[in-house]
C-alpha cells in the first residue's frame, strides 16, 4: 500500500509537470507563429530514383564485380552524352527566336513528361479527401499539358456526400485537361467506384472488386424494447419528413416509403453520374448493387485494362518522370500535447506494472 501511495503522488507530480511544460510550449509556439499557421506540407518522392536504386542493388548482387563496374561506366558515359545533347539543344534554342508559345519538334521530343501519383485509401467517411484536395491543388500549380495523374484507389465506399466530394476533387484534374488514370489493386466499390469512373481509364488487378453501384441504408429499431421496459421515446419535429425512420421511435409505413423514395433518388443520381462519365456502360445491367472481380469487370466495361498499379508505373517510368505526392497535416499544439501526455502516462504505467510484478513474483 505504501508503494501505491508513493507512486500515486509521483504520477500526479509527473502529469502536472508535463501539462505545465505543454502549456508553456503552446504559448511560445503561438507567439512564434504570430497568428499565421501552416496547415501542413507536401512530400514529394521521385519513384524513378527508387526503381533505379532497386535495379542497382540487384545488379551489384548478381553481376561479377568487373561486369558491374563496366556497366556503371557505360551508363555514366551515356548520361554524360545526354547532358551534352541537352546543352546543345539549349544553345540552339537561345539562338533561335521563335514565338514564346511555340515549341520545336526536337524540343518536344527531348522533354520528358511527368506523372504525379496520389494514394487514396478510403474509409466510410472518405477521410483521405482532405489530404487529396491539397495534393491536387499543389500539382495543378505546375502541371502542364501532357502530364498525367495516377490515383491508386482503395475503397469499399461510404457516405454519399463524402464520396461525392472526393469524386468532385478528381473532376478538377479532368477540368485542367490532364490525363487521369485510376489504378485499383484491391477494391473500388460503391462510392469508391464513383471516384474511379472519373478517370480517363481504369486499371484493375485480376481479382480486384469493382461495382456495387447501389445505395444502402440500415439501422436497428429499439422501440419495442423500450416499450417492454415502460420507456417512452418522444421525437418532436417541424416538417413532415424531417425524420422518416428512427432508432428509438415507432416507425410508420409512410416514413418507410419516404425513406425508400430518397434511396431511389440517390441511386438515380449515382447511375447518372457513372453513365455520364462512362457512356459505354450498360448502366441498367451493372447498377444492380453487384460487384465483379477485375477479370469479369472488364467484360462489363467497368474497367479498361487488367493491370496492377506497380506494373503500370514501372512501364511509365521508362519514358516519364514519376513523382509520388503525399500531404501531411500539421498537428496542432493541442494534439501534440495530448499525444505527449498519453505517451508519458503509458511509460509511467509500464514502469509501475514492471515494478509491481517484480514485487509480486520476486
Amino acid at each position: 500500500m505504501e508503494f501505491l501511495s508513493d507512486y500515486g503522488l509521483f504520477l500526479a507530480k509527473a502529469i502536472t509537470v508535463v501539462i505545465a511544460f505543454g502549456f508553456i510550449a503552446a504559448i511560445l509556439a503561438s507567439a512564434k507563429r504570430g497568428g499565421s499557421e501552416e496547415q501542413g506540407s507536401i512530400e514529394v518522392k521521385k519513384l524513378n530514383d527508387q526503381f533505379d536504386q532497386y535495379r542497382d542493388q540487384l545488379r551489384s548482387a548478381t553481376l561479377e564485380p568487373e561486369a558491374y563496374k563496366e556497366l556503371q561506366k557505360e551508363e555514366a558515359k551515356q548520361k554524360k552524352q545526354e547532358q551534352k545533347d541537352a546543352k546543345k539543344l539549349a544553345k540552339k534554342k537561345s539562338k533561335q527566336e521563335p514565338a514564346k508559345d511555340t515549341e520545336t519538334n526536337e524540343e518536344a521530343d527531348s522533354k520528358r513528361q511527368r506523372t504525379f501519383v496520389l494514394d487514396f485509401d478510403g474509409d466510410v467517411k472518405a477521410s483521405p479527401v482532405e489530404s487529396m484536395r491539397e495534393e491536387i491543388s499543389a500539382l495543378l500549380t505546375i502541371a502542364e499539358k501532357g502530364d498525367e495523374v495516377v490515383l491508386r484507389l482503395e475503397s469499399g465506399g461510404g457516405m454519399v456526400h463524402s464520396y461525392g466530394l472526393a469524386a468532385s476533387q478528381l473532376d478538377r484534374i479532368r477540368q485542367a485537361e490532364l490525363g487521369l488514370t485510376i489504378c485499383v489493386d484491391k477494391v473500388a466499390a460503391s462510392g469508391g467506384y464513383m471516384m474511379a469512373c472519373v478517370g480517363d481509364k481504369i486499371l484493375a488487378a485480376p481479382f480486384a472488386l469493382l461495382g456495387s453501384i447501389g445505395v444502402l441504408a440500415q439501422l436497428p429499431n429499439f422501440n419495442r424494447l423500450l416499450k417492454k421496459h415502460d420507456v417512452d421515446m418522444e421525437i418532436l419535429t417541424a416538417g413532415e419528413y424531417k425524420r422518416t425512420l428512427t432508432m428509438f421511435g415507432e416507425n410508420t409505413e409512410k416514413g418507410r416509403s419516404k425513406f425508400v423514395e430518397e434511396l431511389e433518388e440517390t441511386h438515380e443520381l449515382f447511375k447518372h453520374y457513372v453513365s455520364e462519365r462512362r457512356p459505354e456502360l450498360d448502366i441498367a445491367a451493372v447498377a444492380t448493387g453487384e460487384v465483379w472481380y477485375g477479370i469479369k469487370a472488364i467484360e462489363n466495361k467497368l474497367i479498361d485494362e487488367i493491370q496492377t498499379s506497380d506494373a503500370y508505373l514501372q512501364i511509365q517510368a521508362k519514358e516519364r518522370d514519376i513523382y509520388q505526392l503525399s500531404f501531411t497535416h500539421k498537428k496542432s499544439v493541442a494534439e501534440k500535447l495530448g499525444l505527449s501526455i498519453e505517451a508519458s502516462i503509458d511509460r509511467l504505467a509500464s514502469k509501475w506494472w514492471a515494478r509491481a510484478n517484480q514485487r509480486r513474483f520476486w
